[in-house]
């Protein structure tokens, strides 16, 4: 029975966890935390912590695993590069599954953007667009920025020169080179997802559509499980469900 803390625990997502973590049965909760709480009592409980809480808590939550020895899972989204820096340097220290995703739908999403940009990106317009409930602070997405990167990568372009946020005004004929990204807001909706590829004469789109944040929940639990004897290093959920060997 593997011990996991669940940070951030009066948000969405640490709900989720909580509950996923109680009904899978290789796993129990062994300690809650949530802002203003002391972190180091509940760490040192536990195997391994999931953390769906904030970015801003990222640094103190890497301190205290290093310190501690304990795993992380991370599904919090919307780090600075400075912190997503810091995580990479933790890695070398401990075991960390640092993912945007965990939806075993969106890593296979992942997966078929990267080989849909191999065959077609170089001919064709690229577009992301992605939908959030109202509440979402950060846009674009972690998943979206996750595949403009993988896009990015599979057709030698680079993410900071490439991806334009939205359209507005006399913006001219789109250039060849550009990656478009689009963030909506509205409702209740848990997460759409779309990469566009488009040429003249056809168009091909790769969706995927969370309707419960269980999907995520039950995905970071796996995560968690996976990462159990692992040696130190920054993994994916593409290593936990075996993609980045196919």
């Amino acid at each position: 029975m593997i011990s996991i803390l669940v940070t951030g625990i009066s948000g969405r997502m640490g709900q989720a966890v909580q509950e996923a973590v109680t009904l899978n049965p290789d796993t129990c909760v062994g300690a809650t935390h949530d802002q203003g709480q002391e972190l180091y009592p509940a760490l040192a409980k536990c195997d391994v912590a999931i953390d769906f809480s904030h970015h801003a808590f990222t640094s103190t939550l890497l301190a205290e695993a290093v310190a501690n020895n304990k795993p992380l899972v991370i599904g919090t989204t919307g780090h600075t590069d400075l912190e997503r820096q810091e995580i990479v340097d933790a890695a070398a220290s401990i075991p960390i599954v640092f993912a945007s995703n965990y939806s075993v739908g969106v890593n296979a999403l992942f997966w078929l953007t990267r080989k849909a940009a191999q065959i077609l990106g170089g001919s064709c317009d690229i577009e992301v667009m992605e939908m959030h409930h109202r509440h979402k602070i950060d846009a674009p997405s972690g998943t979206a920025r996750t595949l403009a990167e993988i896009l990015s990568g599979a057709i030698d372009r680079n993410y900071e020169d490439s991806v334009v946020f939205g359209r507005e005004g006399l913006v001219g004929p789109r250039p060849a080179k550009e990656i478009g990204m689009h963030s909506l807001r509205g409702g209740d909706v848990v997460g759409d997802h779309t990469v566009i590829f488009a040429s003249d004469g056809e168009r091909l789109e790769l969706t995927h559509k969370a309707s419960s944040r269980m999907t995520f929940a039950s995905g970071a639990v796996r995560a968690a499980l996976w990462l159990q004897g692992r040696e130190p290093g920054l993994y994916t959920m593409e290593d936990v469900l075996g993609l980045s060997q196919l």
